[in-house]
């Protein structure tokens, strides 16, 4: 019997937590083929975007509490809540195999394509294949609409409107929207009114104008990931087919427009302040301006031509720096929400 190689030792010393930490975090994990099943699979569904989808479901749930929802059926409306959240989790990674199987197919992912170069791609790169892929994105179609149609049963039948909306809005992205530049607004529209809205829905059995106007802050922020991605991948999407807005406007008027979209976040915000939509809370959204600080130079720099050190995910770029200010923003807009729903109640009982 041969030795383990080195390669495949180092793996196993590390702590399990620590390797789904590392995929989680860098979208990748040095010698994916020796690690543990579900780090394969952290990678092979880009788990490490999920921050975005699990922010937009806990966005519904503070928004459904602010409302009152839990205070009658608690325990009931927890489930709820958990269930609606595994759900999006799951459609999220449903999307990315999906993506990943159509992309194959069509000949856009290649091995020169920047999605085999910045991970392991899942086919590409040997660690599923083509089948797997689709076989393992149906189960998961499937734990989704057993998830729909108790929450419809519990909530109403909307919850169906939002889930068919959602699957057709991922599908579509995958098949053409992202060809004609239309990736982008699907992204608000699914991480704002669709996720969260829908997550409120789930759990109070009502979508208060409101709690929609909450949706699109964070909605617009994941949008701009997608903008910064599609920048990154202008010269190598053009040759495709894929004729996302970047590709379309060009890489200087791309980086101006997600600088946009991050001055919209905070006038929204400011705006559904005002307008007593919202409590004070959510301002905490502007601790997020360091950040923004620096995405907004580099920015207004150009794209550096080889990677800095332990940068992870390139030739990518500019999405690792949306995705900075993202997951702080929006940390800190789950904070004000969670203080607006919170503080009016601790005021009542002190």
């Amino acid at each position: 019997m041969s030795a383990p190689s080195t390669t495949s030792a180092t793996v196993r010393a590390t702590p399990l937590l620590r390797r789904w930490q590392i995929a989680l975090d860098t979208c990748n994990y040095p010698d994916v083929h020796h690690a543990d099943v579900l780090t394969r699979w952290l990678v092979i569904a880009r788990a490490c975007v999920f921050s975005m989808t699990i922010t937009s479901g806990v966005i519904g749930v503070l928004l459904a509490l602010g409302m009152g929802a839990f205070a009658e059926d608690t325990l009931a409306r927890i489930g709820y809540a958990l269930l609606a959240v595994i759900g999006l989790i799951a459609a999220h990674a449903t999307n990315n195999l999906v993506n990943d199987w159509t992309d194959v197919r069509r000949g856009v992912d290649t091995e020169d394509y920047p999605r085999a170069q910045y991970s392991t791609h899942p086919v590409l790169g040997g660690l599923t294949t083509p089948a797997r892929l689709l076989q393992v994105a149906l189960a998961l179609t499937a734990l989704d609409g057993a998830i729909m149609l108790f929450l419809a049963w519990a909530s109403g039948p909307l919850v169906i409107a939002f889930a068919v909306s959602g699957l057709a809005l991922s599908l579509g992205y995958t098949a053409f929207l992202k060809r004609f530049a239309l990736g982008e607004i699907t992204a608000l529209i699914v991480w704002g009114p669709l996720m969260t809205g829908g997550t409120v829905y789930a759990i109070a059995g009502e979508l208060p104008l409101d709690a929609l106007l909450l949706t699109l802050p964070y909605g617009l922020i994941v949008a701009s990931v997608l903008i910064g991605k599609h920048t990154d991948k202008i010269e190598s999407d053009r040759p495709v087919g894929v004729h996302s807005v970047p590709v379309l406007i060009g890489v200087r008027r791309a980086l101006a427009l997600n600088k946009v979209t991050f001055v919209v976040f905070y006038a929204l915000i400011i705006a559904l302040v005002i307008g007593g939509v919202s409590g004070p809370w959510i301002l905490l959204s502007f601790l997020a301006l360091p950040r923004l600080i620096t995405t907004w130079r580099v920015y207004s720099q150009p794209r550096p031509a080889t990677p800095p050190e332990n940068w992870p995910v390139w030739p990518l770029w500019y999405v690792g720096w949306a995705m900075y200010f993202n997951r702080e923003a929006g940390k800190f807009f789950v904070l004000g929400l969670a203080l607006n729903a919170l503080v009016p109640w601790l005021v009542k009982v002190f």
